[in-house]
């Protein structure tokens, strides 16, 4: 198989599977109990916090042990807003379903929501975000990059505002995490989702960054773990493997941003070059280097995908957080693209074990199937195929 969809999920690394494997067979204990067993679970827990907040430049105390990026998006988004007498949030209209979806749950219980527009390459403009901001806006709530089309939006520029203006920021950097430097201070926001899974390490875990002086409320209550606001037994192996691949993404980030840079190049080239009609989405420049969405026009992106798995390759047309229901891409509709356009969109990421012989490899069975679906194709006259 050659893995395109890096984007949805990632090879957990060897190094952290074999750091992980001590806390199944041997290190099994509870960190909470006091014996040597639970000290020493939770020292591992507090080693990897160490390596999670060091990722972003944070305090390990900042940190905030979740499930993943849904978890951490819900526990910002909702702990914030249930702990605050204002009543307005700003948003954007192409973040992840993981913030949309309590957007309109608070919508319906009162709150005023502001789903900022974008342009057609996915960026937002600052400047009509902080136009926005109100005495009652509580929140601001923006995707550092997004998931389908890899755009990198101002959240600097941004952040810099709401905190003169006393409104908490929150970014979900997901799938900006481990491919660009990200520095908390630098960028000055107030929490920042995270997720293990898109760094090469194990799924169902992921961290919230809660800068020091920021107060949410707890959803989970019992034990008190986490400094009480997120209850229960941590999973401490998978814990410790995602403090080693935020290690391990610390560590070879030049070098992986590169790799996926050149890759993801000569993907955009070499199908500009071998097939016509097709169109890149998202920003030209300010996206990760990993992510390349085209619209293939005169085809069907499950169909694309169908054929690509047929001849080993996995990619996907966007999200893969959605309980495997393809709908249209909000995302692709809010930067101004027609059904048609979006129908045939398809996302490419790159990961740090492709190589050049498969980019090569799935630029000829693109134009291979490009061409055979275009024959059947609806568009067929419009397009001259």
């Amino acid at each position: 198989m050659i893995y395109l969809d890096n984007a949805a999920s990632t090879q957990v690394h060897q190094e952290v599977i074999e750091e992980m494997i001590p806390y199944f067979k041997e290190q099994y204990g509870n960190p909470s109990s006091i014996h040597k067993y639970g000290r020493t679970a939770s020292k591992a827990v507090h080693n990897a916090k160490k390596r999670i907040a060091d990722l972003i430049n944070a305090d390990p105390s900042e940190i905030l042990i979740t499930s993943g990026g849904t978890e951490s998006n819900n526990t910002a988004l909702l702990g914030i807003t249930y702990n605050s007498r204002k009543k307005h949030i700003i948003t954007s209209a192409i973040e992840h379903e993981a913030i949309l979806e309590p957007c309109r749950r608070l919508e319906n219980e009162g709150f005023e929501v502001t789903y900022m527009p974008v342009d057609k390459n996915g960026l937002i403009n600052s400047e009509d975000v902080i136009k926005e901001i109100s005495s009652d806006t509580c929140l601001i709530t923006l995707m550092y990059a997004n998931n389908e089309v890899g755009t990198i939006q101002p959240i600097k520029e941004i952040a810099e505002v709401s905190n003169k203006k006393n409104v908490k920021f929150h970014t979900d950097a997901v799938q900006a995490i481990g491919k660009i430097p990200i520095d908390v201070n630098d960028c000055k926001v107030d929490l920042l989702s995270i997720s293990a899974h898109k760094i090469n390490g194990p799924k169902g875990v992921g961290a919230l960054y809660i800068r020091k002086g920021t107060t949410i409320v707890p959803f989970l209550l019992g034990g008190g773990q986490e400094n009480g606001l997120r209850s229960g037994t941590e999973n401490v192996a998978s814990i410790v493997g995602f403090g080693k691949a935020c290690q391990l993404a610390k560590q070879d980030m030049k070098k992986n941003e590169k790799h996926s840079r050149e890759l993801r190049d000569k993907l955009v080239s070499k199908i500009f070059q071998e097939i016509p009609k097709v169109n890149l989405n998202g920003h030209p420049s300010k996206r990760i280097p990993n992510n390349a969405n085209f619209t293939f026009l005169g085809t069907n992106g499950e169909d694309l995908i169908i054929k690509l798995d047929e001849h080993g390759i996995a990619a996907s047309t966007g999200s893969a957080c959605s309980v495997k229901v393809q709908k249209e891409s909000h995302v692709l509709r809010a930067m101004g693209l027609s059904h048609e356009q979006i129908t045939g969109s398809l996302r490419l990421t790159i990961g740090s074990s492709n190589n050049e012989k498969e980019i090569d490899e799935t630029v000829q069975v693109l134009k291979k199937i490009t061409n055979e679906l275009r024959k059947v194709s609806p568009y067929k006259e419009k397009y001259g195929f």
